[in-house]
């Protein structure tokens, strides 16, 4: 998790939460704060909206519906995941572990990294969608109307939501003010196949370009940190960002065939033992995009992937 998570109360009919924060008691403390300093309680809300899947973002939500009966909406690609979320995270990482040893993380290292992914998941929850939401649909309220937009690359299930007559967007994580979302490498939720491996950052500058493409979006309202405005701009220097992460592994690959993680360690020489998959997340995604362009190339020959510059 990303230091303090938002979650946003929309005073309408019916009364809405977004997002629950992680299944913690500190963080169900400072939720039943917040909502009674608006003169609310957890009993009082009426729905409750999922951005995406990470449990920072819906680990209260098996809490909040037991406590107060309320509507759950998610996508509808997200309900299967919230519904049997202990599963759901086991083949996520089952596919990170399959993926760390291809791409040359020590199995020492990946057997420490599934002990740690198999703890984080207390901080989740499961729970029935009663609403699924689809891409292109609406969310209606009695005074608003939100366009619900289907935005992966985050995560798989990562879910804008657009109220166009007052300019906000409601991100999660798509956009964040301060720091470039990761695009994590997750199973993907459409049936669509994974092999070598889902594509997270193409999806992600996919979803940020149609963002970008949106009319009356003057701010968004995202998962961590502040508000976001002059989105144009912001869109433009992370693709920039992107941009520049790709060129720097093409060169280093210049100087001959490296593994995944050979580039992750001479891109972030302090590497984090709890980083390693996000940082291959991060290289694996920048290789994709160099793919596309076919100036590299991927060898799987062996046992661990190897790249080189064609």
């Amino acid at each position: 998790m990303v230091g303090r998570v938002n979650v946003y109360l929309v005073d309408d009919d019916p009364l809405t939460l977004v997002d629950t924060g992680p299944n913690s008691g500190k963080a169900l403390d400072e939720l039943e704060q917040a909502l009674a300093a608006h003169g609310r309680r957890v009993e009082d809300l009426e729905r409750i909206v999922v951005t995406h899947q990470h449990v920072d973002h819906a680990g209260l939500l098996d809490v909040l519906v037991r406590r107060s009966g309320a509507e759950v909406c998610a996508l509808d690609l997200l309900a299967p995941v919230l519904a049997d979320f202990g599963n759901a995270m086991e083949a996520d990482d089952v596919l990170a572990e399959a993926l760390m040893l291809r791409h040359g993380i020590a199995p020492d290292v990946v057997t420490v990294l599934r002990s740690i992914s198999k703890a984080f998941r207390a901080w989740g929850s499961t729970a029935e969608v009663s609403t699924p939401l689809t891409d292109g649909g609406t969310l209606g309220f009695a005074n608003r109307t939100w366009a619900v937009h289907h935005r992966p690359g985050h995560s798989p299930s990562d879910t804008v939501f657009h109220d166009a007559e007052r300019g906000v967007l409601i991100g999660g994580d798509h956009l964040l003010e301060r720091i470039s979302s990761v695009p994590l490498i997750s199973r993907s939720l459409d049936g669509s196949p994974d092999d070598p491996r889902p594509r997270a950052l193409v999806a992600y500058l996919n979803s940020l370009r149609a963002t970008q493409a949106m009319e009356h979006v003057d701010v968004v309202l995202p998962g961590h940190g502040d508000e976001v405005t002059g989105i144009q701009e912001l869109i433009d220097a992370r693709i920039a960002m992107h941009e520049r992460r790709a060129a720097k592994m093409l060169k280093l690959l210049g100087d001959g065939p490296m593994t995944a993680h050979e580039i992750a360690r001479s891109m972030w020489r302090e590497l984090s033992l709890t980083q390693a998959y996000l940082t291959l997340s991060e290289v694996l995604g920048h290789l994709d995009l160099l793919l596309d362009r076919r100036v590299i190339e991927e060898d799987f020959s062996g046992p661990v992937s190897v790249f080189r510059a064609r």
